[in-house]
């Protein structure tokens, strides 16, 4: 078992879960700042205004990732830090350029290879106060296009681009269940405003064709002379059918992955939305005119996917309700032999199963022509790990075994099944805003005192993540 030499593993994060400094030097507001604002929306009622402090400790970030090995850190860009209103024809915010500009330089100057993801879910607030923001299709991709080149042409060192960070979520959490920024559902107990049946349909659809107008400038535009690679990440569980000896659970299994990942992946890299969805969804999926289709068809330069869990899948009674998103099915620790998918952990929807990375890798390298995968995220929270404190908190064996396994099953995918993978960011770099959760639910490998001016402290899962790595990448 082993990976190519030329493998790149580190560290993955978000701006809006670590950096705070939310009015810091111009930033404006994002959807983020206001849905925080919300009562209710957020356990404990607290918010990303200061998180980890990033935005003021870059270099303690960058020390902490040589600290601990790592050749390489993803890391998303805040809209609003460089175009506070977000539009095209709104001012750029220098400051909130030269901030990222450096962060870069730094990181290179160390020898860490900078992954920058342009959108983190974190869109300016006054783009969805302006048009509807990601409900517009005319506005919103114009805007992200005009957004991309500004920080493309910042920051021609960067190799690696990823435009979107799992449209799935801002799609569904953000327009279907409300749980997310900007809350619009159906359910007028939680919302005054949204169409569940609906409206997440065409923010998928308008993210594709944001993402294909920001390929489409960098390949343009910049890619010959900066010689870097652009793609989007995507997010999706495995899955096994409830009962395996049930055609209808085995099928429902395979649909509940075409309607998480390849509502994105199939536009992108066959021209077209899953059968399976337009059969349920009819004419509440979007259809592609011939040039949305040039602008979305082949528009991954690599594959960016996340990933932490899998599921038991059981066939639905074929009459799914106007609001359903996953397919006419429901998911199940359990299947029906009483066998459970994995040990619970902090995050009611996450339950470690490492042999369903391996087969989710599989599934999507046969089904997309073996294209190359960097894994953009995968990690794990503990059941009350935020009840302790140091030193427990920092022995965190769980996560430890769940990186182990996970990386292993990894390794299974490329060196004996054939599957294209060359690179893999734990998520996350340390603990963080983890959205509607707070700061309840931690993921990091790197242990944060929020009492104590957001001191970091390794655990043992990021101190051992080198020589996870060291043991199975080929020497050049």
């Amino acid at each position: 078992m082993s990976l190519p030499s030329d493998f790149l593993w580190g560290f993955a994060t978000a701006s809006y879960q670590i950096e705070g400094a939310v009015d810091a030097d111009g930033r404006g507001p994002s959807i983020w700042d206001t849905f925080c604002a919300t009562k209710g929306k957020i356990a404990g009622e607290v918010d990303g205004k200061t998180a980890c402090d990033s935005y003021n400790r870059t270099a303690d970030d960058i020390a902490l990732l040589r600290e601990l090995g790592a050749p390489s850190y993803r890391f998303s860009l805040s809209w609003s830090r460089i175009i506070p209103k977000g539009g095209r024809g709104d001012p750029i915010n220098q400051a909130g350029i030269d901030h990222y500009v450096k962060f870069v330089d730094d990181l290179l100057a160390v020898g860490i290879v900078p992954l920058i993801t342009l959108y983190h879910w974190d869109l300016p607030d006054e783009l969805d106060k302006r048009y509807g923001g990601l409900l517009n299709k005319e506005e919103f991709p114009l805007d992200f296009e005009n957004y991309a080149r500004v920080v493309f042409k910042a920051i021609p060192k960067c190799k690696y681009w990823i435009t979107f960070n799992e449209p799935w979520c801002s799609s569904i959490l953000g327009y279907s269940t409300g749980y997310f920024a900007p809350g619009h559902t159906s359910d007028r107990t939680k919302s005054p405003v949204g169409d569940s049946s609906r409206e997440p349909w065409i923010v998928g659809h308008n993210f594709l064709l944001a993402h294909g107008r920001a390929v489409k400038v960098y390949r343009d535009e910049f890619k010959e002379k900066d010689k870097g690679q652009i793609g989007i990440t995507l997010n999706g569980d495995y899955t096994y059918p409830w009962d395996p000896e049930d055609p209808r659970d085995v099928e429902a299994a395979n649909r509940k992955i075409e309607f998480a990942i390849s509502w994105f992946a199939d536009p992108i890299y066959f021209g077209k939305y899953p059968d399976s969805m337009r059969k349920q969804l009819g004419d509440r999926l979007p259809e592609f005119t011939p040039e949305e289709l040039e602008l979305v068809r082949g528009s991954n330069d690599f594959y960016g996917m996340n990933h932490y869990t899998a599921d038991y899948v059981k066939h639905g009674d074929g009459n799914p309700a106007p609001e359903d998103f996953l397919g006419d099915l429901t998911t199940h620790s359990y299947n029906k032999n009483g066998e459970c998918i994995g040990k619970e952990t902090q995050s009611f929807w996450l339950r470690p199963n490492p042999q369903g990375f391996r087969g989710l890798i599989n599934w999507l390298s046969k089904r997309y022509g073996y294209p190359t995968i960097y894994v953009t995220e995968n990690g794990t929270s503990i059941k009350g790990e935020n009840d302790l404190s140091p030193p427990a908190i920092l022995n965190d064996t769980f996560r430890v075994d769940y990186y182990e396994n996970y990386v292993n099953a990894l390794a299974q995918a490329v060196s004996e099944d054939g599957c294209n993978v060359k690179g893999y960011m734990a998520w996350s770099l340390m603990d963080n805003f983890e959205w509607a959760e707070g700061y309840e639910t931690r993921f990091g490998s790197t242990f944060v005192d929020y009492d104590n001016n957001q001191k970091r402290t390794p655990k043992k899962s990021g101190e051992k993540m080198k020589a996870l790595f060291d043991g199975l990448i080929k020497k050049a």
